[in-house]
């Protein structure tokens, strides 16, 4: 029997039950954090500073009051400017779409002593644009902010963002990118230059936490929230990594948007329009392939947000420029909520996200094929006693030795003949039974379980 929407079932094999706390009421985030982000974060988002002489670069959805997003080059030339100015920015380009437009990850801040890493994703699918707004200015914002507060924060922490994640579908105003594919269904299978550029990016700088932001069509009365938020239901998320993401989510960033006059709720919970209790749930399930899974599986904290792209009023329909504001506003909110988090709680951070990804040495425990943290899986979908690893053949390990790489999978000569031998022990061992096991939903290739551990 499916538990209660919200809770994580006990496996039929798990480890032991998860540590208390982590389902407890609203959490007030403490005034230093949220001081130190609301300077930050201050610049008004369609307002000139007054002084010309000292004005800061804005995007083109603030120079229009929000009656359109912002162009490619006007992206561009914020990027620069930001990138010229402070010596806190780099911009650096990381891959390539199909259709030849740069794929740009901003660094802003980290200091020289060792830094809380946050990576925002921002419109991966390229016709929710309001996300990627909220991150252009928060770049600006983070980068020309002068504030002691601010200083602080980002000598401790270093924030990465990936603006546009998928600049082709942007571009075309479609969910895809340019050959039709959705980059939040290709964190395993890596088909798409947008996914593939985005998982070295995790690889190589080892997020903390990870911020992946959207927006959802609503469904009045039932589903019409303006902001609805998501941790990882997958049930490979070793559990402090899974609680971390729900506390952030229940305790800091839906409090947030309430405090900045927004209704919140979890995405894909449809909920009773009097009561607010739930009814069912139509999206929000706990496959890999998705950002918000995948990044839990790679030991960060993962949060999905979810700003409403439909109209709330006449007046928003009579002028959209409203209504995109609007779309906006709540983002940043939560933008603001997530770095406060970061920064008030970056030693419960770095202990869960170091926890999970030191597990893997351990070689114990079992790794789900299905299920999530509201749905028991099915016997059929555990493997309760994992092999000690897989053994590819030449062939098989030439087609996926790519992507085995960006997921940060290591290998080694295969002792028995010419193959590659996988081992489990390593911190991607939850990962690679959904690569390389066939019983796994989206494996990439059938690697031959070995047993004699």
């Amino acid at each position: 029997m499916t538990p209660p929407f919200g809770e994580r079932p006990r496996p039929t094999t798990a480890p032991g039950p998860r540590a208390s706390g982590s389902r407890s009421g609203r959490h007030r985030v403490r005034g230093l954090a949220l001081a130190a982000v609301a300077a930050a974060l201050a610049v008004p988002l369609v307002t000139a500073p007054s002084d010309a002489a000292h004005a800061l670069p804005r995007t083109g959805f603030e120079a229009t009051d929000g009656a359109r997003w912002t162009g490619a080059e006007e992206e561009r030339s914020l990027l620069d400017a930001v990138d010229r100015h402070s010596d806190r920015v780099s911009v650096d380009r990381i891959g390539t779409t199909r259709q030849g437009r740069p794929l740009r990850l901003v660094r802003i801040g980290g200091g020289r002593t060792p830094a809380l890493t946050v990576l925002l994703v921002c419109s991966q699918h390229g016709d929710e644009p309001a996300g990627r707004e909220a991150c252009l200015t928060a770049i600006r914002d983070l980068a020309y902010a002068t504030d002691r507060a601010t200083r602080a924060l980002l000598s401790r922490t270093e924030i990465l963002v990936l603006p546009t994640a998928n600049p082709d579908g942007l571009s075309a105003g479609t969910r895809g990118n340019a050959d039709g594919l959705d980059v939040n269904r290709d964190h395993l299978a890596l088909r798409t230059a947008e996914a593939r550029a985005l998982a070295a990016v995790i690889r190589d700088r080892a997020p903390d936490v990870i911020e992946d932001l959207h927006e959802y069509g609503a469904t009045p009365p039932y589903y019409d929230k303006d902001l609805y938020v998501l941790w990882p239901r997958t049930l490979n998320a070793d559990d402090r990594v899974h609680d971390e993401s729900e506390r952030l989510a229940e305790r800091h960033v839906r409090p947030a948007a309430l405090d900045a006059g927004f209704s919140s709720g979890r995405y894909g919970i449809w909920t009773d329009p009097v009561t607010d209790s739930p009814l069912k749930q139509a999206a929000g399930d706990g496959q890999e392939r998705i950002l918000r899974n995948a990044a839990a599986v790679k030991h960060a904290i993962g949060l999905l947000v979810e700003s409403r792209a439909d109209a709330l009023s006449e007046a928003e329909r009579a002028d959209p420029a409203l209504g995109q504001r609007r779309r906006v506003q709540s983002q940043r909110a939560a933008l603001k909520a997530v770095f406060a988090y970061a920064d008030e709680e970056r030693d419960r951070i770095r202990a869960a996200t170091a926890r999970s990804r030191a597990a893997g040495f351990a070689d114990r425990g079992p790794v789900y094929l299905g299920g999530a943290d509201n749905e028991t899986a099915e016997p059929g979908e555990i493997l309760a006693d994992p092999p000690c690893g897989y053994r590819l053949t030449a062939d098989r390990y030439a087609d996926v030795r790519d992507e085995l790489a960006l997921h940060g999978v290591t290998s080694r000569p295969d002792g028995d003949g010419d193959g590659v031998y996988v081992p489990l022990r390593q911190p991607a061992r939850k990962m690679i039974p959904l690569l390389l096991d066939r019983r796994a939903t989206y494996h990439l290739t059938n690697g031959q379980p070995d047993t004699a551990c």
